[in-house]
């Protein structure tokens, strides 16, 4: 195994991950010409967006249908409000949260069942358990994936700071960068981060693995093994939604037919999502079989939903804007 990296040499190999992360993404609104732009973030909901649309199966949307991801939750609650963002792929308490605060937001459906993974290049750690006397960087405080794993630990009888050491950072790819440089023993961050961090340590000799499958872990702590963790799914402004329910409908079933064909080609979809996810086909291919990807409609997933909120509220009530939302919010 190699040497620690230099912050310049982690900070190259990550590139390969998350290339087009930081800039931003201007691109085609909907308006009175035929154009939509469908919007999520560089992960894997999103690619079932630009399968979708590689495909054909959105052209009913618009004359012009393009794909393009937000870089930042303030990119994303901006466009909200402005009306530059009509229909976009987010995490299911920012939606709630936001719909909560009086935004007009709804939610149209939920598309990945959970694709949060720690990683690690320490063989040992398969469990939470084994996370005892470690450090741990772990993205967004106070986000929804942090309480979850606040939830497992506290789950395992793990206490953060006696037991265990967490270090946020500001982005999956920092706390990736934290892990190869040597400074944490494992990083806690969804896919494609977590591909991304594979290849960027094989590309040094380090050997980086999934050590432990948060989804897994969430169906012990509910003690249920067909819980799903639904972290995301794609929210439509409200006006919009009532000008275009019926279109919107339909958006739902070619989403699902689109997310089963992503399942079955990673590597083609993967290659029609490049572009608009601004990252590498190969971390993509990579990231979509551990991704668990499906559509289904909001309404439909509700109990599970419901499940999921109430967990995580347990912990931070203020993660859902201080309550769980109420029928309105599911379309």
């Amino acid at each position: 195994m190699s040497g620690p990296l230099s912050r310049r040499q982690a900070l190259s190999v990550l590139a390969l991950g998350a290339a087009g992360t930081a800039t931003g993404c201007a691109g085609p609104v909907p308006d009175d010409h035929g154009r939509l732009t469908l919007w999520g973030p560089p992960a894997g909901p999103t690619i079932i967006l630009a399968h979708a649309v590689h495909l054909g199966l959105a052209d009913f949307m618009a004359r012009d249908v393009a794909v393009r991801a937000w870089r930042s939750p303030d990119e994303l609650r901006a466009g909200l409000t402005s009306g530059t963002i009509q229909l976009s792929v987010m995490p299911l308490n920012t939606a709630a949260s936001l719909y909560n605060r009086g935004q007009d937001v709804r939610l149209l459906n939920v598309m990945t069942d959970g694709l949060l993974y720690v990683v690690s290049p320490d063989a040992d750690i398969t469990g939470p358990r084994h996370l005892k006397g470690r450090s741990l960087a772990v993205p967004y405080r106070r986000d929804a994936p942090d309480v979850v794993l606040r939830s497992l630990l506290a789950f395992h009888g793990l206490v953060v700071g006696e037991d265990m050491t967490i270090r946020n950072t500001g982005s999956p790819i920092e706390a990736v960068q934290l892990m190869l440089t040597g400074a944490v023993d494992a990083a806690f961050v969804p896919e494609p981060a977590a591909s991304a961090a594979i290849r960027s340590g094989g590309l040094v000799g380090k050997t980086i693995r999934r050590v432990i499958d948060v989804q897994e872990q969430w169906r012990a702590v509910l003690g249920d093994p067909g819980a799903t963790l639904p972290q995301a799914g794609l929210a439509v402004r409200g006006l919009f939604q009532r000008d275009n329910a019926e279109r919107l409908s339909r958006l739902n079933r070619v989403l699902a037919e689109a997310a089963v064909a992503v399942n079955a080609d990673p590597e083609a979809a993967a290659r029609a999502a490049a572009g608009s996810l601004g990252m590498p086909a190969s971390i993509l291919e990579a990231a979509i079989p551990f991704s668990n990807l499906r559509v289904v409609e909001a309404m439909t997933a509700r109990p599970a939903i419901e499940r999921y909120f109430s967990t995580i509220a347990a912990a931070d009530p203020a993660i859902l804007g201080g309550r769980a939302p109420d029928e309105g919010f599911y379309l």
